[in-house]
């Protein structure tokens, strides 16, 4: 019996090894081409902010948490796209998964306040989006539904982010 289950794992992590790399940025996301769910929540202002209020709109919809080290980067450049691109039919949308609130409020004073930023403490609407890693951002199309998801952040990433969004405002 424990021959049969040695050659059972042998077999399996053959087969993982005979696969190419595959990081969380690769896995396949079940929302692609699908409409994106609604949500709302309440914003750092003090106001609910709803998904389908920037129906029309081409929307830039990012997950973050405090003690993401790369996030910081990534807001800041989606503030940039939002002070270029925001005429031309841009809406930004930054969700706070953070259970500290407290580290939450310090990490906000140091973001830009162009963006729109949401509090998910309760993580319903990262769920509902299936957020696998912090940064995760979505491109929604004007009619709602997700066309691209980007995993993660690295400096320079913005640069395919406006291929896409230029894609997204154009149609």
């Amino acid at each position: 019996m424990r021959r049969t289950a040695f050659k059972k794992y042998f077999l399996v992590a053959a087969l993982l090894a005979a696969l190419p790399p595959c990081g969380a940025a690769e896995l396949p996301y079940l929302l692609l081409g699908k409409p994106a769910p609604e949500f709302a929540l309440r914003s750092i202002a003090g106001f609910n902010v709803r998904l389908s209020e920037s129906r029309g709109d081409v929307v830039a919809l990012t997950f973050w948490g405090s003690r993401c080290g790369v996030c910081i980067g990534q807001l800041a450049a989606l503030d940039k796209l939002q002070s270029t691109y925001g005429s031309a039919g841009l809406t930004t949308l930054a969700v706070d998964v953070d259970d500290n609130q407290t580290a939450a409020q310090q990490f906000l004073a140091a973001l830009p306040k162009s963006l729109a930023l949401l509090m998910d403490p309760s993580k319903d609407v990262a769920r509902t989006y299936r957020v696998d890693s912090l940064p995760m951002l979505l491109l929604i199309d004007r009619s709602g539904a997700v066309r691209f998801v980007y995993r993660d952040y690295r400096a320079g990433d913005e640069a395919g982010y406006l291929a896409q969004l230029k894609t997204l405002l154009d149609e």
